[in-house]
């Protein structure tokens, strides 16, 4: 089992900050890679960040320049920090983690509940 406790989000105003984060925790070997996800209403969850396990990041084009996506390898913590934020940017923002189990279970991938993050103008 892993659990994943996520924290931040909120109301802010535009050109505020956030800051997000999501601690992994249970029984596996080693984190793959983290990242946060999200989904505005009537559209499909799309990609924000994503970090691997060699440190590697991916960011969504519409976010590039304006949030940072890292990780606390000792702590199995990701943070999302979110500067210049827009109205566009309010969504559920939600943690995924990519993780291995073990050499029977392979990989496993979770996902938390989500944190809502409004953006007024």
């Amino acid at each position: 089992q892993v659990q994943l406790v996520e924290s931040g989000g909120g109301l802010v105003q535009a050109g505020g900050s956030l800051r997000l984060s999501c601690a992994a925790s249970g029984s596996f070997r080693s984190i793959n890679a983290m990242g946060y996800y999200r989904q505005a209403p009537g559209t499909q969850r799309e990609l924000v960040a994503r970090i691997e396990s060699g440190g590697r990041t991916i960011y969504a084009d519409s976010v590039k320049g304006r949030f940072t996506i890292s990780r606390d390898n000792a702590k199995n913590t990701v943070y999302l920090e979110m500067n210049s934020l827009k109205p566009e940017d309010t969504a559920l923002y939600y943690c995924n983690v990519d993780v291995f189990v073990d050499p029977v279970l392979g990989r496993g991938t979770y996902w938390t509940q989500g944190t809502q993050v409004t953006v007024s103008s």
